[in-house]
């Protein structure tokens, strides 16, 4: 029996240096997006604290103290900063999809955090390569993230940027039958060019995992931007790039795209076209051939220490500023 689900890809200008305050907007967003009733919420990528659009520009040299920063207003799982995400979910029953920087003792990731309608957490996936200037900011991820959740509104899977660009990524949620897939990057970087690389990449998806992709990106103000650089050549790298979409299984944009300025885009999905898809195109299944061509997956945690022994050490805590409501 076929059912709907309404969705919304938030377009949020973060509060740049201020995790509380990103974290304020996005709960904001979450209430708002309810009030028209969704009950799948999509932010950009690493949107919490911010983007760190310094690396784009910056000489490594020189981005030490940028790079510091946001090791301050980084997020910790768990922390006072996920409860209150995990809080506004709860209280919309709404499932939530949110990108952070996370702060793992001394090393930065980007990590997108999947928050069910009952708030409960559950999925935190790290980006598995960051791309270009951003692997002087993030550590790499590991194949246990590669993960479709079950959630109230149907199967999610996430991946953020340019992990689109690995196919095999990409592959190992399609095999675990996502119905939505929810995507995110930046946005304001690059130039028109990204938006339009971005529109070609995910409405591919959606042809050929044959799911529905709600696709958000985040959004500066010029002066946001001057904020950033005062340099107008280097302020040039930050506009354009923002393409906040819902797209079918038919790889249709079921509304349009929001492209310039905050806001969000808000449509209801018809469930019943993942299968109308399937049916003709289902590329883990019926159109697959997997003693031809099939993915190894390893899907274990990496970890840098492994004990020969059932003897257990004391490790510390990973380091936060903001103690979750549970301490």
């Amino acid at each position: 029996m076929s059912h709907s689900v309404t969705v919304a890809a938030v377009q949020l200008s973060p509060v740049l240096g201020s995790r509380e305050g990103t974290i304020a907007k996005v709960c904001d967003a979450i209430a708002h997006a309810a009030e028209r009733g969704a009950t799948l919420v999509v932010f950009p990528e690493t949107v919490v604290p911010y983007y760190p659009y310094f690396s784009f520009i910056t000489p490594a040299v020189q981005m030490g103290p940028a790079h510091l920063k946001l090791y301050e207003e980084a997020v910790t799982v768990p922390s006072a900063a996920t409860d209150a995400v995990a809080a506004a979910a709860r209280k919309h029953k709404a499932v939530v999809v949110l990108g952070v920087n996370e702060r793992d003792h001394g090393t930065l990731y980007n990590t997108q955090l999947i928050f069910d309608a009952d708030g409960t957490l559950v999925l935190k996936r790290r980006k598995i390569t960051p791309t270009y200037h951003e692997r002087m900011v993030w550590g790499m991820g590991d194949g246990s993230g590669l993960k479709v959740v079950d959630t109230a509104v149907g199967r999610v899977g996430a991946l953020a940027c340019w992990e689109h660009y690995n196919p095999l990524a990409r592959y190992a949620l399609m095999t675990q039958h996502e119905q939505i897939h929810c995507s995110q990057f930046p946005g304001s970087l690059v130039g028109p060019i990204f938006a339009e690389q971005m529109e070609v990449t995910m409405r591919h998806h959606a042809l050929e995992s044959g799911c529905f992709v709600v696709n958000a990106t985040g959004w500066l103000s010029e002066q946001q931007i001057a904020q950033i650089t005062p340099d107008p050549a280097l302020q040039k790298a930050m506009r354009g790039g923002c393409y906040s979409a819902v797209i079918s299984p038919e790889g249709k944009h079921v509304v349009e795209p929001l492209r310039e300025g905050e806001g969000m885009v808000v449509a209801t999905l018809d469930m019943a076209l993942v299968t109308k898809r399937k049916r003709m195109m289902d590329s883990v299944g019926h159109y697959a051939r997997p003693e031809l061509l099939s993915l190894n997956l390893d899907a274990r945690a990496a970890a840098p220490l492994h004990l020969s022994s059932s003897d257990s050490l004391s490790l510390p805590r990973s380091t936060s500023d903001e103690p979750s409501a549970a301490e």
